[in-house]
């Protein structure tokens, strides 16, 4: 019977665009609080949470999701930044403080169209050789596979990336790094920062957006017959209202994310001369 379901369990497939950074150290909790956005001293072991850098005008630099090993161990899965890019713009603000930050060789990220074994929401576990994320939402089961390396699959990449921008996870190619207030890219439905812990870079920024409102734009999702590009504008009656984040190519056509004003219903828009139909971002990756 197990063999039976194993030859019919969704594979494991590798991201090849996805890297870990681990934190580890006696002051790694502390250093990330005092860095990230999101509160990690308040996350508990064996527990994760979306989190975000952000650069000193609270712009993000990435998005990403940590989980809080140990007590003094923190592993960063970082989508489409560069790792040791990364980690050695992390460690220029180390200074005195007990942690060594690290990009594992031998651990890949993997993921499957599945539930996890024992994992769910915000609580990791440890299977076998990897450890699990639940990184499903409303679109259906997702597992991340931090471990041996997976094979690769092209087809199931991209359906992965689909699904990451129907569920509103912004995946910031280069150029669009260092452009965006964690508000614009709407990164308060995945609880990705705080407005109430200390000091981080940016963070006067956020709080000033969240307690004035002073937010105008935010990101919304959408859908074309054609492929468009990161950084394209997005247009109506032929003034630009917005600029696309973020794309991923869906058959023959493409799903993207936009920032947009807060009041525009999403329609009549075009990129690129292509017509954009808009999509609900779906919920559920709230953590």
């Amino acid at each position: 019977m197990a063999d039976n379901l194993s030859r019919t369990s969704p594979p494991v497939f590798a991201l090849p665009d996805h890297a870990l950074v681990v934190l580890e150290g006696p002051d790694a909790v502390a250093f990330a609080h005092a860095q990230f956005a999101n509160d990690v001293v308040s996350l508990a072991p064996g527990h994760w949470q979306w989190n975000a850098w952000l650069t000193p005008k609270g712009r993000v630099i990435a998005v990403f999701a940590l989980a809080r090993r140990t007590d003094d161990v923190l592993w960063l899965v970082l989508p489409d930044h560069p790792a040791d890019a990364f980690a050695a713009a992390l460690r220029r603000f180390v200074f005195r403080r007990k942690l060594k930050i690290a990009v594992p060789t031998d651990i890949a990220i993997g993921a499957t169209f599945a539930a996890p074994a024992r994992a769910q929401g915000a609580v990791l576990d440890e299977t076998g050789d990897a450890i699990e994320l639940d990184a499903g939402g409303e679109g259906g089961p997702r597992t991340w596979r931090i471990g041996p390396a997976a094979t690769e699959d092209a087809i199931l990449q991209a359906a992965w990336q689909v699904a990451d921008l129907r569920h509103g996870l912004p995946r910031l190619p280069a150029s669009q790094r260092e452009q965006w207030t964690p508000q614009q890219l709407a990164l308060d439905r995945l609880a990705a920062y705080s407005v109430k812990k200390g000091c981080y870079p940016g963070q006067e920024i956020v709080a000033r957006t969240h307690f004035l409102g002073k937010a105008k734009r935010s990101l919304q999702c959408f859908a074309s017959d054609n492929p468009v590009a990161d950084g394209t504008p997005v247009r109506e009656n032929e003034r630009d209202v917005g600029e696309v984040v973020c794309a991923t190519p869906d058959g023959a056509g493409s799903v993207l994310l936009a920032v947009m004003p807060l009041e525009h219903a999403g329609n009549d828009l075009v990129a690129d001369g292509h017509l954009l139909t808009r999509q609900p971002l779906l919920d559920g990756l709230r953590r």
